[in-house]
């Protein structure tokens, strides 16, 4: 069913209610009861939509997406709330109050920018998409502040609004989209878009764009969550002094660029930095190193080496306790006279596979101690870098 009307009505809300919490292993059962009462077509769409709001509690929580109806590139193309709600923050901050959400998906940020008490005209070409924002702003209560227009975004006037907000699809037939004039709709429409807004605009962009695909007159942002990279995001008229900036969640934690050289090549020393991805995504290791006092153990990884240990957001540190050369069987030996039993494997510069290297290296536990061990190299030599997180 392509249709989201039939969920609904009473009834459809009503058997969305009762399959809400259906066991996958179970659906084959449940659905074979329930369609003795209801049409087949009705029950096979409710427990569609009881997966997918399953799937978008990670992005959404539990109370809103119980609520929300979804469409199965709603659910893994949609900002997850938190980044949302960031986002939102920094609209209303910057004296913005209504908002064209062009390309809105299922109303993800439309939701977040209605929660900050801003005006919203969400747009999507796609009429499933387009009636799923609705209900949903209508579920959430945000009726009052969400417009939802079925259209193309190209030919929408967004004169009436202080800002605009572009998410264009990153996604094709073959997967995902990689070229920036590829998206849908291009980023250079999107761009210009962004320009004409009268006073801030916001473009969410795939995290690995290329830095020399970002406009000049735009300040680029990375974005991670909970150590993991969602989004980058091109922001125009937000008068930022630095270019560039990552932003950590939850917090927010925001490190601005501030132009610094590359980090000297150092051995390492008593602690290895890992920097966060969004640090590393916005080229911002060298404003971490010199804050840790710390230098590079290699010229192209980005991993920061130093003697003390300064706690920091922007980083995870570890404490290393041995230096090798890559070899499995001297790890495996280490391994077994240090009864380790838990065994982390993390690899940056190296092309073992940190999966191989954990079986062969531990394939059974030898008692309770933990190793994390680093695949990198240092000044251009594979190596092994043993330790355990700092602190």
């Amino acid at each position: 069913m392509n249709d989201l009307a039939p969920l609904l009505t009473p009834e459809g809300r009503a058997l969305l209610d009762e399959v809400r919490d259906t066991d996958p292993a179970h659906e084959l059962a449940v659905a074979t009861r329930l369609r003795r009462e209801h049409p087949a077509a009705l029950v096979s769409a409710a427990l569609g939509q009881a997966r997918l709001r399953q799937r978008a509690e990670a992005k959404f929580g539990a109370e809103d997406a119980r609520r929300m109806f979804f469409t199965p590139d709603g659910v893994e193309q949609s900002t997850r709330a938190s980044v949302a709600a960031y986002r939102a923050a920094r609209f209303r901050e910057l004296g913005v109050t209504s908002v064209a959400d062009l390309c809105c998906g299922i109303g993800g940020d439309a939701i977040a920018l209605a929660r900050a008490g801003i005006r919203v005209l969400a747009v999507d070409r796609d009429p499933l998409t387009a009636a799923a924002a609705r209900a949903n702003a209508d579920a959430l209560g945000l009726a009052g502040l969400i417009e939802v227009r079925e259209a193309d975004v190209t030919e929408v006037d967004t004169a009436g609004y202080d800002a605009v907000f572009v998410d264009p699809a990153r996604r094709g037939g073959r997967g995902r989209v990689f070229d920036p004039e590829a998206y849908s709709p291009p980023l250079s429409w999107a761009v210009g878009a962004a320009r004409t807004a009268s006073r801030a605009a916001a473009l969410k962009v795939a995290p690995g764009i290329p830095h020399e695909a970002v406009p000049a007159d735009a300040v680029a942002e990375w974005i991670s969550d909970g150590g993991d990279v969602k989004e980058a995001v091109l922001w125009f008229g937000a008068g930022q002094a630095a270019p560039v900036r990552a932003t950590l969640l939850p917090g927010p934690r925001t490190l601005p660029s501030r132009g610094l050289p590359d980090p000297a090549v150092r051995p390492p020393g008593r602690y290895l930095y890992e920097p966060d991805g969004a640090v590393i995504r916005a080229h911002l290791v060298a404003e971490v190193a010199e804050e840790l006092d710390g230098g590079l153990i290699d010229a192209t990884i980005a991993y920061i080496t130093a003697d003390e240990h300064r706690p920091t957001p922007y980083a995870t540190a570890y404490e290393i306790t041995d230096r090798l050369p890559f070899n499995v069987k001297k790890l495996k030996a280490l391994l077994r006279e240090r009864q380790v039993g838990v065994l982390t494997v993390k690899k940056r510069g190296s092309a073992v596979e940190p999966e191989e290297l954990r079986r062969k290296a531990l394939p059974k536990p030898h008692g309770r101690a933990s190793v994390t061990v680093f695949l990198t190299r240092v000044d251009g030599a594979p190596t092994m870098l043993l330790g355990h997180p700092a602190g």
